[in-house]
């Protein structure tokens, strides 16, 4: 049974940079012995330029991550051959008290990435952990195991993000996120941006265009991760991921580019192989993420005990192309999840033993009727352009314990109640969804601009409950009883510190569907 974390006890935070801080504490740890030291590949220094990460818990275990790059920006860096990498899982910030160690290996097939799947752990814990090469040590990781699996009580606090464009400017909500704690992150998608470099954005792509190989993606992958607030958020609580469209090629759909004119299908089933490895290689997930060409297993579902379960969608490698019409969006042969993923998901929902069940859905669910009056305009790569499916899964939710969709991509703050028939003003509620805004993508806004736009369109969206386009993150605490939420935004994302604040506070209760701002 998978699992996540619970809540996180009171105690000291420590992020170490490198192997001059750990030194004094390693100086006395020879965690192999010197024959087999002295048998390791030679490795160029700052291998860890990418920091550490941890990801999906388990009542008993968690994933640790890294990848050994010491020119990261340019293929990595690394030699031609397998490296050993030693790590370490202790139950203190020094890593004195060790609990679990052992030995990895960084291939160069998967650009030297690291993925340790720990086990036999102790539920509801935090630990600290570190990896080693040769003299060379990681930053020090904080992560933390599910709760008991039937543990019922207690506090989760989850932080929702999306949308980081790194030309767009700097990941400033991820400085607020590490001072509020979370007990892990949910990430749907938007890691990184495909879209080639700009001499206008506030940071520039690395490279000459857009990465359609390995190397290109892997090139991507690492310039997002030396973001300071990015790669300190990752070391400091596990995290759930997964992937909307940029992190392959903007709206794709299955095997079929956003412009299936210029990428021929061979061409775009070779750039989805490698940039779905790439994202293995950057995601602290198991193994069973591995792709297997142009396939990977993303869809999985995590247990919060029996507060809370998880859904993870994957919302683009098995739905069917977009439409461009409000007719076509009604054909019942579209599908946004694939018979095998969707049915999966209602058995998952129907058996759940949770309170909470959440769904993380990487593009938003409720309806965005952006038509002002009379009729219906819809952005056909969301549900709405899926509309029979949709409706299907809502008249589903009206059976289901209190569900709660969580998802990315607007770039916009949208939190709304879910209709079963949102056709009709006055159809039941059947559950919430948040909508999470940007890290920083579409940067700082208009905010008169975008009211005097969006506004208007409220009347007929009476089930959007707030809209907001500051970049930020959202925050839950969730608990037996309710879900209160937090809209946490930035005043800038154009700088490398932003001042934040609380733009709103909403409120889910348990057996009461939908939400509202309190």
């Amino acid at each position: 049974m998978n699992g996540v974390s619970g809540p996180v006890s009171p105690g000291r935070r420590r992020f170490l940079t490198g192997a001059a801080t750990l030194g004094a504490v390693a100086s006395a740890e020879l965690w192999l012995p010197g024959t087999a030291r002295a048998a390791e590949t030679p490795v160029p220094d700052g291998v860890f330029s990418l920091g550490v990460a941890s990801g999906d818990p388990l009542p008993d275990g968690i994933v640790l991550w890294t990848r050994l790059a010491p020119d990261p920006l340019n293929g990595g860096g690394m030699p031609d051959s397998v490296v050993r990498v030693e790590w370490e899982l202790a139950e203190d910030d020094g890593c004195r008290k060790i609990v679990r160690r052992g030995v990895a290996q960084a291939r160069p097939e998967l650009g030297h990435s690291v993925h340790v799947d720990v086990r036999g752990l102790r539920p509801g814990r935090t630990y600290w952990y570190r990896f080693r090469v040769g003299g060379q040590l990681s930053p020090i990781g904080r992560t933390r195991t599910a709760p008991h699996p039937h543990s019922s009580g207690g506090r989760l606090r989850m932080a929702l993000a999306s949308c980081q464009n790194w030309q767009h400017g700097y990941f400033t909500p991820y400085a607020d996120m590490l001072a509020q704690d979370p007990d892990f992150v949910l990430f749907v998608g938007d890691y990184i941006y495909e879209s080639t470099p700009s001499a206008t954005g506030v940071r520039r792509h690395e490279g000459t265009g857009e990465p359609y190989s390995l190397v290109q993606y892997r090139n991507r992958y690492a310039q997002y991760r030396t973001d300071p607030d990015l790669a300190a958020m990752q070391a400091n609580a596990p995290w759930v991921v997964s992937f909307d469209d940029h992190e392959v090629d903007n709206d794709w759909a299955g095997e079929i580019p956003q412009d299936p004119d210029k990428q021929p299908h061979d061409a775009f089933v070779a750039r989805l192989t490698a940039a779905y490895q790439a994202f293995y290689e950057h995601m602290p997930v198991r193994a069973t993420a591995i792709p297997n060409g142009p396939h990977i297993q993303m869809y999985r579902r995590l247990e919060f005990g029996r507060l809370a379960r998880l859904n993870v969608l994957d919302t683009r490698q098995f739905r069917s192309d977009q439409v461009t019409s409000q007719e076509a969006a009604q054909d019942p042969s579209l599908t946004m999840l694939g018979a095998e993923q969707k049915q999966w998901l209602l058995d998952g929902l129907h058996d759940s033993p949770a309170v909470w069940n959440l769904i993380a859905s990487q593009i938003m669910m409720a309806e965005t009727d952006l038509l002002v009056g009379e009729g219906k305009l819809w952005y056909y790569d969301a549900w709405d352009g899926y509309q029979v499916e949709r409706n299907q899964l809502m008249e589903e939710f009206a059976d289901i314990r209190n569900p709660v969709v969580f998802t990315g991509d607007r770039h916009l703050t949208m939190i709304s109640d879910l209709k079963k028939d949102f056709a009709d003003p006055d159809s039941d509620v059947v559950g919430a969804e948040f909508v999470g805004t940007s890290i920083s993508s579409s940067g700082d806004r208009d905010h008169a601009a975008f009211h005097a736009e969006w506004d208007p369109r409220m009347p007929d969206n009476p089930h959007w409950k707030l809209i907001d386009a500051h970049c930020g993150y959202h925050l839950f605490d969730i608990r037996r009883d309710a879900i209160d939420a937090q809209v946490r935004v930035v005043d800038t994302v154009r700088q490398p510190t932003a001042t934040s604040s609380t733009l709103a506070r909403l409120r889910v209760e348990a057996g009461r569907p939908g939400v509202e701002v309190v």
